[in-house]
C-alpha cells in the first residue's frame, strides 16, 4: 500500500521537526501507542496496540529515523511482530518546506503485513493502514498547534475515542512545554 499526502501546519518547521524527534510526542501521536522508549539516533522501541477488522494484537517493535536532514525531511521506519496475528512494517518519507508563517508537511506512506493480518484482504489493510497514517499527521498536527495557554484547560485529541488512544482528551500546550518553545 502506498499513499501520499500533504498537510499545511500553522507551526514554523523548527517546532515541526523538534515534533517528530520527541519520544513523548511520537506516543502521543502513534495510534494506539502503549509506550516508546529510546532516542532519535539510536531508534525506538514501542509497543502499539491494534485493531484490524477482526484481528486484535499487540505489536512490539522498532521505530528508526533515518535520512535526516535538520528541519526539511526524514524517513520514519518502524516494524512490529504481533504474535500469533503476523507482522505490520512500514515507512513514511516526511517532507518539511517552509510556508509563510507554517509549514507545509508533505508524506509518502508504505506499508505490508504478514500472517493473519495479510488474510484480511488488501481492501482492509489499505484503508486501515491509510486511517492510520492520516490519524498520526493529524495527531501531530494537532499536537504542534495546540495554543500554549500554561493552563491546564483540556483540549478534544484530534483521534477519536476507542482506538486505543487515551481517551480523546490531552492538555493544552503540552508539546511547547516539552520542546521548550
Amino acid at each position: 500500500m502506498e499513499l501520499k499526502d500533504s498537510r499545511r501546519i500553522a507551526a514554523r518547521p523548527e517546532e515541526v521537526w523538534a515534533a517528530i524527534l520527541s519520544p513523548e510526542v511520537l506516543q502521543a501521536c502513534i495510534p494506539g501507542c502503549e509506550s516508546i522508549t529510546g532516542s532519535p539516533e539510536d531508534g525506538f522501541e514501542a509497543v502499539v496496540v491494534q485493531k484490524v477488522g477482526p484481528v486484535k494484537a499487540r505489536f512490539t517493535g522498532v521505530v528508526t529515523l533515518s535520512d535526516m536532514v535538520a528541519g526539511q525531511s526524514l524517513t520514519i521506519s518502524g516494524e512490529g511482530k504481533g504474535g500469533p496475528a503476523g507482522f505490520a512494517k512500514g515507512g513514511a518519507k516526511v517532507r518539511l518546506d517552509p510556508d509563510g508563517e507554517g509549514t507545509n508537511l508533505s508524506y509518502e506512506v508504505q506499508a505490508a503485513v504478514g500472517g493473519k493480518l495479510a488474510q484480511l484482504g488488501s481492501r482492509i489493510i489499505d484503508g486501515f493502514a491509510r486511517k492510520l497514517a492520516d490519524d498520526f499527521f493529524a495527531r501531530l498536527q494537532s499536537a504542534v498547534e495546540a495554543p500554549d495557554t500554561g493552563a491546564t484547560d483540556e483540549a478534544t485529541d484530534a483521534a477519536p475515542e476507542g482506538d486505543g488512544g487515551e481517551g480523546g482528551e490531552k492538555k493544552k500546550g503540552w508539546f511547547r512545554r516539552i520542546i521548550g518553545a
